[in-house]
């Protein structure tokens, strides 16, 4: 339920070119943004949704960050669809455990570990990565729905999930490649809900077929529009459109995998060099800042693993032949 009425915990846009910045107030404050943008009838919008043509239109049309509100509570789109990825994943990651020959039971707590991790890493990032809006007001900086870190997720969510294998006595490297798969249909679904709420993680203006508008944005698109001086029927790169599609490829490859022996974590290795990969090349359309060598914060993290994980297929390929004969709770047999 926790996760239902969580309006979007995914990183908002602060970039720093000229062109192309985000304002604090919406990004900050989006519960605030949502009361102007749900304080007027949705056909205010039809003057420009159909700009572009029909793909453009759908598309639009699926921006909307709330569900129902019951009184005091209100079920977010975002949530559900988080929900719906933490579900997703601890499917899979059951079934792969099963395979092994280990507890497929021990999913449904992995996925909890993974959670309260993966939220907290998220928020402790953001946190360092927007250092003078946290001092400026920090309870309502760290409650609000907005301004999670994808990285800062995934490193919270790798340390808890650790600690559980430990706990367990388990193999880190066998229960991590049975995580990989489901943590990437997981992020291919959790990206479905930044387009459904329109978090700010769009892209940059384009003219492209595909390209739409997020009238209906949890954080405030035409407060973004005006603070860029782009007129209201701009349309952008659907970039979480664009992550999902990716992530579900990745899933695709990784579930492809189990058919052949693999040495242990090598499925693992291989996530991190393809999402890795696929974030890299995302971020070229996203109105992220650029640091440096015009590469965002989330590239240059992206170059790192994609390397690290370069070397440890490496390693892997080398040091032990993918024809060893399984072992219980390792591998496990190929999947049917």
């Amino acid at each position: 339920m926790r996760a239902l009425l969580i309006a979007s915990p995914s990183e908002y846009q602060r970039p720093s070119r000229p062109k192309l910045i985000a304002p604090e107030e919406t990004a900050q404050n989006p519960a605030r943004a949502m009361r102007g943008i749900y304080a007027r009838p949705l056909a205010s919008y039809n003057s420009h949704c159909w700009q572009g043509g029909w793909g453009s239109a759908i598309l639009t049309a699926l921006v909307y960050p709330i569900i129902v509100s019951f009184g005091p509570i209100t079920v977010y789109s975002f949530g559900v669809m988080l929900a719906l990825a933490f579900l997703s994943a601890g499917n899979v990651l059951g079934r792969e455990l099963a395979r092994k020959g280990m507890d497929p039971e021990l999913a449904s707590s992995m996925v909890l570990w993974a959670a309260v991790g993966g939220l907290g890493g998220s928020r402790l990032l953001s946190i360092f990565d927007d250092w003078d809006a946290f001092v400026a007001q920090p309870v309502s900086f760290i409650f609000t729905g907005a301004g999670f870190v994808f990285y800062g997720g995934l490193l919270g969510g790798f340390i808890t999930v650790s600690l559980f294998i430990r706990a367990h006595g388990l193999s880190w490297l066998r229960v991590s490649d049975s995580i990989a798969p489901g943590l990437a249909i997981g992020q291919a679904i959790g990206r479905v809900g930044c387009l459904l709420a329109g978090d700010g993680d769009w892209g940059t203006p384009t003219t492209l077929p595909w390209a739409m508008r997020y009238p209906n944005a949890i954080i405030g698109w035409e407060s973004w529009l005006k603070a860029n001086a782009l007129p209201l029927d701009t349309r952008v790169h659907p970039a979480p459109i664009y992550e999902t599609l990716g992530y579900g490829a990745v899933f695709l490859i990784l579930w492809s995998m189990r058919r052949s022996r693999q040495p242990d974590g090598m499925i693992l290795w291989w996530y991190l060099l393809l999402s890795a990969t696929v974030r890299f090349l995302v971020e070229f359309v996203r109105v992220n800042p650029r640091i440096a060598f015009g590469l965002s914060q989330a590239q240059f993290v992206s170059l790192a693993l994609i390397a690290l994980a370069t070397v440890l297929i490496w390693r892997s390929s080398e040091s032990e032949s993918v024809s060893e004969p399984a072992r219980v709770g390792s591998t496990g047999p190929p999947a049917a």
